[in-house]
């Protein structure tokens, strides 16, 4: 494997961990723990007793959100968006949360693990250059990487001054399973030994299959997103044993629709050992379906276990990675995408 290739494949690795603390910020309702971006309460290092902040630290952050909300605003209604816009200048979004120092680096260990891979994004540009003469298009690819994070950290930044409003959440989620595709696709580009030699055989039905299991699970991740907003507004009011029962049919079409992904599943793997074409992702792709499942079900019975939380969007995204890596392994014409 070439450098390039292993080090994507870290920096892959790299973005799934954050995820995963991104998924633990969200359980302990964490996010709001820096008030303001990228700083922490206008430090590099945030504090760690309320004594170090202003006794009117509410009212300075409240008004610096608000203040770039007002810009976010203008933007979104002069393209049309002005349900959203109304949303964003909405007063509750302005309330400040008390302090609370676990909360606050908790939140401020998920930015600094975000600088960790915006620095693995930059290493593996710079990597790409050897490329640009033999492959050109793996450098384009890791430069619109680079520019994807730079915008990611953009989105983040509005996520907090908009007090992590659904839409928000949701387009900060897509943009990270939209890295993983393009990182991805950089290890299969520049490791063409990873492709999965199909012969002449017609893996046309086979790719259909997947496809519509990638789409299917993008789905049920941004199903997930919806619930998780439910269940933050249940936290505040009920108790942990009655969330499941007031979470009402976003819950119900997310549990639903678990059944839709099994079925599409089992045919893919029903495909692919019919042609008798094997492969490890595969097997981690079936293992992280089942469990991802599994998890879900647990939630479902057993009261939604907050540490069960960020290890479910975990697999769910995880389950697109792999999805999308068998892709581009199978399909030898789907490297050639720009």
């Amino acid at each position: 494997m070439s450098k390039l290739g292993k080090f994507s494949l870290l920096t892959l690795v790299a973005v799934y961990f954050l995820i995963l603390v991104g998924g633990i910020v969200r359980t302990t309702g964490s996010g709001m723990g820096c008030p303001d971006w990228p700083k922490c309460f206008g430090s590099y290092v945030p504090p760690t007793h309320i004594s170090q902040l202003p006794a009117n630290y509410k009212e300075v952050y409240s008004q610096k959100r608000a203040d770039k909300n007002i810009k976010l605003a203008s933007y979104l209604n002069f393209f049309g968006f002005n349900e959203l816009a109304d949303k964003v200048l909405h007063e509750s979004i302005l309330h400040e949360s008390d302090f609370n120092p676990t909360k606050t680096w908790i939140e401020y260990f998920n930015r600094l693990t975000g600088v960790l891979t915006g620095i693995f994004i930059i290493i593996t540009f710079y990597l790409s250059f050897k490329f640009i003469k033999k492959d050109t298009k793996v450098f384009v690819m890791a430069l619109a990487s680079l520019i994807l994070v730079v915008f990611q950290g953009w989105v983040g930044s509005l996520v907090v001054s908009t007090k992590l409003i659904p839409v928000m959440v949701t387009v900060h989620m897509l943009l990270a399973l939209v890295l993983v595709a393009m990182l991805s696709w950089i290890v299969i580009r520049s490791n063409p030994d990873l492709l999965i030699n199909t012969g002449k055989i017609n893996i046309k039905w086979i790719l259909i299959t997947l496809g519509l299991c990638m789409v299917t699970l993008i789905f049920q991740v941004v199903l997930g997103t919806q619930v998780r907003e439910v269940i933050d507004h249940l936290a505040l009011n009920l108790p942990r044993t009655e969330w499941v029962v007031n979470l009402g049919l976003e819950f119900e079409i997310h549990r639903s629709f678990s059944w839709v992904i099994l079925i599409l599943h089992a045919a893919l793997l029903y495909q692919l050992f019919k042609l008798e074409i094997k492969s490890r992702i595969v097997n981690s792709l079936i293992a992280v379906i089942l469990i991802t499942v599994i998890t879900g079900t647990i939630m479902a019975y057993f009261n939604i276990p907050a540490v069960l939380q960020p290890v479910h969007l975990l697999l769910g995204t995880l389950g697109f990675g792999l999805q999308f890596f068998l892709f581009l392994q199978l399909n030898s014409k789907s490297t050639q995408l720009i």
